[in-house]
């Protein structure tokens, strides 16, 4: 799995995972992917900020192993985490300022409500969730 940076015309930005770099392309191309925020299929590829690429011999087994776990953290925020949608921000701030109850929210946000909330101190982890597939 690969993760790109990604953004709409509307200048939302969001990470996508994909198998490889062509599969980025290829949904790309045929607008497949949708802005979480917005739902514009005019995304792009943008520079990520960091970029590490580390050769590695781990196996398939340690890979599987990695993806299970992960997929064990995922399901633990969808199962605790309330979600909030497109509201994270607004939410945040008032659980942070003592307006709501305070509790395990998880949603959707822009950079600029991600500045703001850094600036007014809110706690908050950007973590990318898989979705659950059949299994």
């Amino acid at each position: 799995m690969i993760v790109f940076d990604l953004r709409c015309a509307n200048n939302h930005r969001f990470e996508g995972w994909f198998d490889n770099g062509d599969d980025c392309e290829k949904q790309l191309a045929q607008g497949q992917i949708a802005c979480p925020c917005c739902d514009d299929t005019r995304v792009e590829r943008v520079p990520s900020p960091v970029s590490i690429k580390k050769k590695t011999s781990a196996s398939e087994g340690e890979w599987k192993s990695a993806y299970q776990a992960w997929r064990k953290v995922c399901r633990y925020v969808r199962e605790n985490f309330e979600d909030v949608g497109h509201s994270f921000a607004k939410e945040a701030l008032k659980v942070h300022y003592g307006q709501a109850e305070e509790r395990n929210i998880r949603g959707v946000t822009t950079e600029r409500e991600e500045d703001m909330l850094e600036k007014e101190g809110v706690s908050f982890v950007k973590i990318p969730i898989l979705q659950e597939m059949d299994n």
